[in-house]
């Protein structure tokens, strides 16, 4: 099990020494993020500007409006939570010649609902469908450390408004170090003609159980890390419609405007196929402890075996 803020943390070390108009921003969370790290190696670099989150996005923009390459960071209900206004017209909008919004990109941590004991304020289940609605900018989601790592590397090399979500709970290894990731092209990690599990996050692995256990029953899945929900890999997505006929969706978000909507726009468009939602059933969630995290994702449905229960229903309707 690797923790995705420890490797976040380690890479911006890494892109910070390549690129020195790299910056890190802070909300009084960088212990918690440990982007602190950067600040002992690059002290003129890092800015903690408090608990003050409309602050944090408008000093970004103003250093990246400067030539900087500004990363800012603390928890995903507070970003985008408490300053869309500020991501909206203050990151997105502004654009110099040429180019779409500054150079700002938002990583943050603690989404969805593995948080823990702090329960449904602070569970953050509506980001992805904020952040996919406004223009220019681009959102990820990784499935582990290594999608992480190279996720950072990328954003540091490429020109705009990005976010990406990270979890705050530990997850297995998914990905090689030899992995390569391109910004609106999803990964197939699984290859099956029955069916296709499409995820993103941490359900990844969930996914690829479910189809660990579809196979002993004789059911061919095909499994998709849609880390890029935006821009969304339409062309594999009309492709994997077109040989498995059905999709089945998996996040840590709500169902209502997340990876699951994005697939569902993308598929109704090219080849419309039956399509279930695994995600936060339009609920708020509640207070778990660590050890009770499991229970509160099965109670949304978010498990293996309800993404290998939604696989044979849609088979069913093939059939």
């Amino acid at each position: 099990m690797t923790d995705m803020r420890s490797e976040y943390s380690k890479t911006l070390i890494q892109v910070g020494k390549e690129n020195p108009n790299v910056v890190v921003l802070g909300a009084d969370t960088t212990d918690s993020l440990k982007t602190s790290s950067f600040e002992k190696e690059f002290p003129n670099r890092f800015f903690n500007v408090g608990i003050a989150e409309a602050n944090l996005v408008t000093t970004s923009a103003g250093l990246a409006a400067s030539g900087k390459v500004s990363f800012a960071s603390t928890y995903a209900i507070f970003l985008p939570g408490r300053a869309v206004d500020q991501i909206r017209n203050n990151i997105a909008y502004p654009s110099p010649p040429g180019k779409n919004g500054l150079n700002v990109k938002l990583v943050v941590s603690h989404g969805g609902l593995t948080v823990g004991p702090d329960g449904g304020s602070h569970q953050q289940i509506e980001d992805i469908a904020i952040m996919r609605a406004i223009p220019n900018f681009r959102v990820l989601i990784p499935a582990d450390t290594v999608a992480v790592s190279k996720l950072t590397q990328l954003m540091a090399r490429e020109y705009g408004p990005f976010y990406m979500r990270m979890a705050r709970s530990k997850t297995p290894l998914i990905h090689s170090d030899v992995q390569e990731f391109e910004i609106g092209k999803a990964i197939t990690l699984r290859d099956g003609s029955d069916c296709t599990i499409a995820a993103c996050g941490i359900t990844v692995r969930m996914a690829l159980e479910a189809a660990e256990t579809l196979q002993q029953e004789g059911i061919s899945c095909r499994v998709l890390d849609m880390f890029s929900i935006k821009p969304i890999d339409n062309q594999l997505l009309e492709k994997t419609a077109r040989e498995t006929g059905g999709i089945v969706t998996a996040e840590e978000h709500n169902i209502f405007g997340g990876l699951g909507s994005a697939v569902a726009e993308s598929v109704s468009e090219s080849y419309p196929v039956p399509i279930k939602r695994i995600g936060a059933q339009d609920m708020f969630g509640e207070s778990a402890r660590d050890n009770e995290i499991p229970l509160l994702l099965e109670k949304h449905g978010i498990t293996s075996f309800n993404m290998a229960k939604k696989v044979k229903e849609i088979r069913s309707k093939k059939l």
